[in-house]
């Protein structure tokens, strides 16, 4: 059965820039929209340095994009829908074939 890709999500990659005192910010930079269909794990809270933290596990599906093209995600980027981001944590091959790619990410929200 094919994944109903219906929901457009913004994949960004990290980058730096020099913070004019000897260090760098991590920046965000928008290499396309991708559309997916993203379901939710059963989430957890934990404590933060200064809040709680929710982590909730998801399952995004997208299009397949050849290894080494932009188009494909990588673990060290994000999805992001709106203010929501979600931190790819691994991507894998759904179907034999080679149609699709399942991204696990973790969605943090502060609060």
């Amino acid at each position: 059965m094919s994944p109903a890709l219906t929901r457009p999500l913004v994949l960004e990659a990290p980058g730096r820039v020099a913070d004019g005192a000897g260090g760098f910010t991590e920046t965000w930079e928008a290499r396309g929209v991708v559309w997916a269909e993203v379901l939710a794990g059963t989430g957890r809270e934990r404590n933060g340095a200064e809040v709680a933290v929710a982590l909730t596990p998801y399952r995004i599906t997208v299009r397949a994009a050849p290894v080494g093209s932009g188009a494909r995600p990588r673990a060290d980027e994000r999805f992001r829908d709106g203010a929501r981001v979600f931190r790819i944590l691994t991507v894998a091959e759904r179907d034999p074939g080679g149609r699709y790619l399942i991204c696990t990410a973790r969605e943090e929200v502060s609060g």
